[in-house]
C-alpha cells in the first residue's frame, strides 16, 4: 500500500496512523543495508524545507529537525535520539536513493549526521524521519570548494586558545561569499546556542566572532556558526565549524615523581606476584614527548622485558599524571638483589626513582589463627553469659554501685498497684486470683523481700474522697504504677486507673509504668487511644501461674529490675567485694 502525503482531512485519523506506521516499518527494513535502491512513497511529493551550504574538507553537521527561528540547539548526541532517526541520501545527479547506516563518514550521532570532513561528492538531498514526529524532512546540502565560494583568508577549523588570556573565535564561513550580503552570525557551542549572559561578562558576541577575556578550560568544544545568504530566490544557511582546544604554556620543568620519591624499600614475599607502581606528574606540553619505563639496575636488557602497563588517571591544563606499573609474575632471589628504576622523560629533561625489594618475614599463620579463634570464642562466651544473666548483673550493679534514686524526690510510695476488683463468685478457686496476687503475693515479695513500699488503694488510702481524685493523687505520690492486666481489667472500670497512670507519667517523667500480663486478653475496640499506645510500647512482664510464684523465679527479678533503684534493708554488704562475690556465684552456679 502506498502512503500519500496529502491525505484529505475527511479521511479517518486511524488510517493515517496505520499508513505512517507501514512506511516507518519499510524505512527500518531498508536501512539494514549500506546501499540499496529505495522508494519512500510518503516523501515523493515533499519539497525541500532547508538548504545548507558547506565548505569542502571542513567539519559539518546536519540535524533532523523542522525549521525553527527560535531553536536553541542544533543537535542532540543522545543515543536514544540516534535510534529514533533514520537517514537517506539522494546524491546530486545520481540515482538511486541510499540508506545511511553506521558508517564513519558521515557518522550517526544522536539526531544528527556528522561529516568529518564533508567532501565535494556529499552534495545532494538528505531525507530524515523521526518516528511519530517527522514523517519526512528533505534537506538540500551543497558542498563547494573554497575557490568556488570565493573564500579569502579562510581561518583554520582547529583553534588553540591560551587559558587565562583574551582570545577571539572567528566564524570561518564569513570569509566566503564576500560578494553577497550576509546576516549576523548565530553561534552554537556543543550544540547549544550561545547568548550573552550576565553570569558570563567575559564572553562578548560580535558580528562575526566571539571574544573571550579571560579564556577558561570550559571554553573548549566544537563551535558551529550559521548565517543566512540569498542566491537568487533560494535562502541558504551557510554553516561552518571550529574545534577549540584550551591550552596552557608549555612546561619548563622535567617530570615530577609522586611515587616512589627517591629510593623506596618495599617488602616482598618470595614466589608471590608483585606490582611495582610508578606515579609521575608531567607539566603541560602541546606536543607531548613524555615517556615512562621501568629498568632493572638502571640498565636496558634486551633479553628480559618487564611486563609494563601505562594509564593516565589525571589529565588537564596543568598537565598529566601517569601511572606506570611493572608486573612480576613471582618474586625471585634475583629480584631481591636488584634495584628497579623508574625512568621518566619529557622535552625539558628526565628524572628517576628507585624501588628496592626486601624479603618479607613469614608470619606464624597458625599462631595468629589460634589467637583469633580463642579471642572470638571468649567474646562469644562472654556475650552468651551476659545475655543469659543480664537482669541479675544489672540488679547487682544497682545494689552496690548506684546511689539511691528515691532520696529527696518527695514521693511517698515506690509503686501504685492497679488490678481488677472481682467478686469472689467470679474467680476460679483453683487459681491464684488477681486480688490475691495484688494483695498478698506482690506485697510479700516487693515489700518484705526487697523493701519497697506499695500503695494499694483499699489498704493504704482512707475512704471518703472521690474515687478518681484518690487514684490520681495516689499515682502522683508513687514512683511506679504496676498495672495487672487481664480480660476483666481491660473491659472493666479499672481501666480508668491505667489511663490515669499514663496521663500522670506524661506529666511527671519520674513516674514509670510496669505492665503485668496476668492473663491473656483481647484489646476492646473501645479502649482510649492513649491506652492502646501504652499497651504497645510499655514493658510487659508475663505471669505464669504454674511457675512464677516461687521467690527465685525470673518474674520477680524482672519486677525488681523495673522498680526504682534504692538502698534496701536486704543489702547487707554494700561493697565492691560483695558485688564480685555475687557475680562469681552466677558463673559457678
Amino acid at each position: 500500500m502506498i502512503l500519500k502525503e496529502n491525505v484529505s482531512e475527511y479521511q479517518p485519523k486511524l488510517i493515517k496512523k496505520i499508513m505512517l506506521t507501514l512506511c516507518w516499518i519499510l524505512a527500518l527494513f531498508v536501512s539494514g543495508a549500506e546501499v540499496r535502491e529505495i522508494y519512500l512513497p510518503g516523501c515523493s511529493h515533499v519539497e525541500p524545507q532547508i538548504w545548507y551550504r558547506a565548505i569542502s574538507d571542513e567539519e559539518f553537521v546536519l540535524q533532523c529537525a523542522l525549521p525553527d527561528r527560535d531553536a536553541t540547539h542544533i543537535y542532540n548526541n543522545s543515543l536514544l535520539k540516534q535510534h529514533q532517526v533514520k537517514w537517506f541520501w539522494h546524491q546530486k545527479g545520481k540515482e538511486p536513493l541510499k540508506a545511511i547506516t553506521g558508517s564513519s563518514n558521515p557518522a550517526l550521532q544522536g539526531d544528527a549526521l556528522w561529516f568529518k570532513p564533508v567532501r565535494d561528492n556529499a552534495s545532494g538531498v538528505y531525507i530524515c524521519m523521526i518516528w511519530e514526529k517527522i514523517p519526512c524532512l528533505k534537506i538540500v546540502l551543497e558542498v563547494q570548494s573554497k575557490k568556488v565560494a570565493k573564500c579569502s583568508g579562510y581561518d583554520t577549523n582547529m583553534l588553540y586558545l591560551l587559558a587565562g588570556n583574551g582570545n577571539s573565535i572567528t566564524c570561518p564561513g564569513t570569509k566566503c561569499y564576500s560578494h553577497v550580503k550576509k546576516t549576523d552570525v548565530k553561534w552554537y557551542k556543543d550544540g547549544h546556542q550561545i547568548k550573552h549572559r550576565k553570569s558570563r561578562q567575559s564572553l562578548k558576541l560580535k558580528p562575526n566572532e566571539i571574544y573571550l577575556n579571560p579564556t577558561y578550560d570550559r571554553d573548549a568544544g566544537i563551535y558551529v556558526c550559521d548565517y543566512t545568504l540569498y542566491d537568487n530566490t533560494t535562502k541558504w544557511t551557510m554553516r561552518t565549524a571550529v574545534t577549540v582546544e584550551v591550552i596552557e604554556k608549555n612546561t619548563i620543568h622535567p617530570p615530577n615523581f609522586l611515587y616512589p620519591n627517591g629510593v623506596v624499600i618495599l617488602e616482598a614475599e618470595l614466589g608471590k606476584p608483585l606490582e611495582l607502581e610508578c606515579r609521575v606528574q608531567f607539566g603541560f606540553e602541546r606536543v607531548s614527548l613524555m615517556t615512562v619505563t621501568w629498568k632493572r639496575n638502571n640498565k636496558e636488557n634486551i633479553n628480559e622485558k618487564l611486563n609494563q602497563e601505562t594509564s593516565i588517571y589525571s589529565k588537564g591544563l596543568k598537565g598529566h599524571t601517569l601511572l606506570h606499573v611493572a608486573k612480576l609474575k613471582e618474586v625471585t632471589e634475583r629480584d631481591l638483589r636488584s634495584n628497579f628504576t623508574c625512568f621518566a622523560e619529557n622535552s625539558v629533561g628526565n628524572a628517576t626513582a628507585v624501588i628496592q625489594l626486601k624479603r618479607k618475614q613469614r608470619v606464624f599463620l597458625l599462631y595468629v589463627l589460634c589467637s583469633a579463634i580463642s579471642t572470638l570464642f571468649a567474646f562469644l562466651l562472654c556475650t552468651a553469659f551476659i545475655y543469659q544473666h543480664w537482669i541479675e548483673i544489672v540488679l547487682m550493679y544497682r545494689s552496690y554501685l548506684v546511689h539511691n534514686e528515691t532520696t529527696g524526690d518527695g514521693k511517698e510510695f515506690d509503686a501504685f498497684v492497679s488490678y481488677a476488683k472481682l467478686d469472689s463468685s467470679e474467680s476460679d478457686p483453683t487459681l491464684i486470683s488477681e486480688e490475691k496476687f495484688a494483695l498478698e503475693l506482690l506485697p510479700d515479695m516487693l515489700e518484705n523481700k526487697y523493701g519497697y513500699k506499695l500503695c494499694i488503694l483499699e489498704r493504704d488510702i482512707l475512704p471518703g474522697g472521690a474515687y478518681t481524685d484518690e487514684v490520681v493523687t495516689a499515682i502522683k505520690q508513687s514512683r511506679r504504677a504496676i498495672i495487672i492486666l487481664s480480660p476483666a481489667y481491660v473491659s472493666g472500670p479499672s481501666i480508668f486507673e491505667l489511663q490515669a497512670a499514663v496521663n500522670c507519667a506524661l506529666e511527671d517523667k519520674r513516674i514509670k509504668l510496669v505492665l503485668i500480663k496476668f492473663q491473656a486478653f483481647q484489646e476492646p475496640e473501645t479502649l482510649p487511644p492513649v491506652v492502646k499506645k501504652a499497651l504497645r510500647i510499655l514493658p510487659v512482664v508475663t505471669w505464669k501461674t504454674s511457675i512464677s510464684a516461687a521467690p527465685n523465679k525470673k518474674f520477680w527479678k524482672y519486677m525488681h529490675y523495673h522498680m526504682p533503684v534504692k538502698t534496701t534493708k536486704m543489702l547487707g554488704n554494700c561493697s565492691l567485694k560483695g558485688f564480685f562475690q555475687r557475680l562469681f556465684s552466677l558463673v559457678y552456679r
